[in-house]
């Protein structure tokens, strides 16, 4: 649309043109009143002409008459007009005073009348044939373009720079990249003591961890040029595409030396090559190569580093990792209370927020939080309190993001029978029942069976801290727990609901890897079965290799068997026993939908419940720990 307006402006304009000149031409007295020429002699009789001026061009008389006004007439082209005003009887000395001034024609006639008629056609031809070529030239020329690097270019110089003080945590990737950054700033202090300059660095983290910040971080504090693509943009459906950008890519940076060229997700052009897919031909095959040749041809005094990021290290070919490629990997994890403190602070620049905000009581609620789940945290609660019309952020809204981060935002249109409300209340309260009458079990911070996203209730277990080892006490209260609202359901209703599909889903699973992963079982002992491969082409993983008999098979089957069985008798005595503080969580379910922390403290206090450390602050609902990868689920059972 904004094509086809631009060049209708362009005719249109032209047009204007093409009237202006025209225009020009006519005659100021074309209005003039038409009169004979036997009219005009007798006026040059009466001696009422002033002057008479006659155009040789076009045979016109324009008389001037003595009162002001004009008119005019054609006279014959072969005869002269005094000759013309004898014949009408006219004398002499009349001729005489009327002043007859001949006028020739005038360039600008000349040029409409005799020129111009031809010249028009020919530009207009002229036009279309161009207009013609220029589609035809960029068609070429995009064609042409195919070959050249899509990277963009970000110079630390006259934009706004990211430096390590925008980018919180991750202390021992920085120290790591510093050295890069010396490199770039100093690179003769390290060629003459006969130090290699190193020419890349791989990035290894989960999605979300920061690799692109770190990555431009360097360059601000380097203060080089910054080229970033990402590793998908090599590759086109054209044979060569991808290995002529990776040419034209290093030629850039090396006439910007020193630079920086960043490459975000490289395992999707570096994957290991041999996979069977495509041969030697395979056009992702020949980009890979192009970059390992181009990453050999560095010259020592070139300082051109590659910064590559990716979360999936176990794919990338062996060539891309060996020294004299990347020569730093730097690991970047999941940030920790710590971390995670640092980074809220940083997104928290520039916010209106409560001088007596507690930032570190969020980062504590917040464990298994990326610092782009903490980014979109801090998002989210400025966005709740903006629909609130409040002029600062508070704990408040921040206590809600966290909850609509994990699960979604309340779903108030969701609403229960009196009978599904009842058959929840006693589901989550089974679960909480079930943590805190378990000493290894993570303590409770929110019941609710408020629908968010697709869970229609959910029960919220944040652990006391960050935990990266797990032990196999803990993993068998989490099954117990998992498996505590289909006890509650099969006890009180003597019936189970569709609501505990994904609380066996989550149990299963974990049983599964206690046997095949963890060697926790002790009938099978500390061994690990199954080989889990991926498919370097697919990216995903799409099954595991048997390396076991079907015996064990069947002892794996039973000894799964054997861990739910345990939790489940584990779930069924705890809530027989206590039945009555069953009742009474889904009596208060039941009424106000949701039990906070404290309260719930308070509920279990009669029942000495094994002691944990319980934060004293408002109960804050966050994400279980992930690393296990056995709490999914728990954060909000799908009823």
């Amino acid at each position: 649309m904004k094509k086809f307006l631009k060049n209708l402006g362009i005719v249109l304009f032209v047009f204007l043109i093409i009237a202006g000149v025209f225009s020009l031409t006519v005659s100021e007295d074309r209005d003039v009143k038409e009169v004979t020429l036997s009219d005009i002699a007798g006026d040059v009789k009466e001696r009422r002409v002033d002057h008479i001026e006659v155009s040789t061009d076009n045979n016109e008389v324009l008389v001037f008459l003595k009162d002001g006004s004009k008119v005019r007439t054609i006279k014959e082209s072969q005869s002269d007009l005094s000759e013309a005003l004898v014949r009408f009887n006219a004398d002499a000395d009349a001729i005489k005073d009327a002043r007859i001034q001949v006028k020739g024609p005038s360039a600008t006639s000349f040029f409409v009348q005799g020129i111009l008629p031809f010249l028009i056609p020919f530009l207009l031809i002229a036009g279309f044939i161009y207009f013609l070529m220029r589609q035809v030239g960029g068609q070429n020329n995009r064609a042409m373009s195919f070959g050249q690097s899509q990277a963009r270019l970000t110079d630390s110089a006259t934009q706004k720079k990211v430096t390590f003080a925008d980018v919180a945590g991750v202390a021992e990737a920085k120290e790591e990249l510093k050295e890069i950054v010396e490199f770039l700033r100093y690179p003769q202090k390290f060629l003459n003591i006969g130090a290699r300059i190193p020419k890349g660095a791989l990035l290894l983290g989960p999605p979300g961890c920061g690799k692109t910040l770190l990555a431009r971080a360097v360059a601000g504090e380097a203060n080089v040029p910054f080229f970033h693509m990402s590793g998908s943009e090599f590759v086109e459906m054209f044979v060569g595409v991808g290995a002529a950008r990776t040419r034209d890519l290093f030629r850039r940076a090396k006439k910007h030396a020193p630079c920086i060229v960043f490459i975000d997700e490289i395992d999707a052009v570096g994957r290991q090559r041999g996979a069977g897919l495509g041969g030697s031909h395979d056009e992702r095959e020949q980009t890979l190569n192009q970059i390992l040749v181009e990453m050999d041809g560095f010259d020592t005094d070139t300082n051109v580093i590659v910064i590559a990021a990716t979360n999936r290290p176990d794919v990338l070919d062996p060539a891309l990792l060996r020294p004299g490629r990347f020569d730093r990997q730097v690991i970047i994890d999941q940030p920790d209370i710590k971390d995670r403190e640092a980074i809220l602070k940083v997104h928290l620049r520039g916010k209106p927020v409560l001088k007596t905000l507690n930032v570190n009581l969020i980062a504590e609620r917040t464990p298994g939080f990326s610092g782009a789940d903490l980014a979109n945290l801090v998002n989210e609660a400025a966005i709740l309190a903006a629909r609130r019309d409040k002029q600062q952020v508070d704990l408040g809204e921040f206590l809600e993001a966290i909850e609509k981060v994990m699960l979604g935002p309340e779903r108030k249109s969701r609403v229960l029978s009196p009978r599904e409300k009842q058959i929840a209340a006693y589901h989550e309260g089974g679960h909480a029942l079930v943590a805190a009458m378990l000493p290894h079990a993570d303590p409770v911070h929110k019941i609710s069976i408020v629908s968010r996203g697709r869970a229609a209730g959910y029960t919220l277990k944040l652990p006391v801290e960050d935990k990266h080892l797990h032990s196999r006490s803990e993993f068998l209260a989490d099954l117990a727990v998992a498996l505590g609202g289909y006890v509650a359901e099969q006890q009180v209703f003597a019936d189970i609901t569709t609501g505990a599909s994904n609380d066996l889903q989550v149990a299963s699973n974990l049983a599964r890897k206690l046997v095949m992963m963890y060697g926790m079982s002790d009938k099978l002992g500390p061994v690990t079965y199954g080989d889990h491969h991926e498919m370097i082409f697919l990216g995903k993983e799409i099954g595991e290799q048997r390396n076991y008999s079907e015996k064990v098979a069947q002892k794996i089957d039973e000894e799964i068997a054997n861990f739910l069985d345990g939790a489940l008798k584990t779930a069924s005595q705890l809530c027989k026993k206590y039945r009555a503080k069953l009742d009474q969580i889904a009596k208060i379910l039941t009424k106000q939908e949701t039990i906070e922390q404290e309260e719930f403290v308070k509920i279990m206090a009669d029942v000495n419940p094994p002691a944990k450390k319980i934060q004293k602050q408002p109960a804050v609902i966050a994400p279980s720990t992930p690393p296990a990868s056995t709490r999914l689920g728990e954060a909000g059972e799908l009823i």
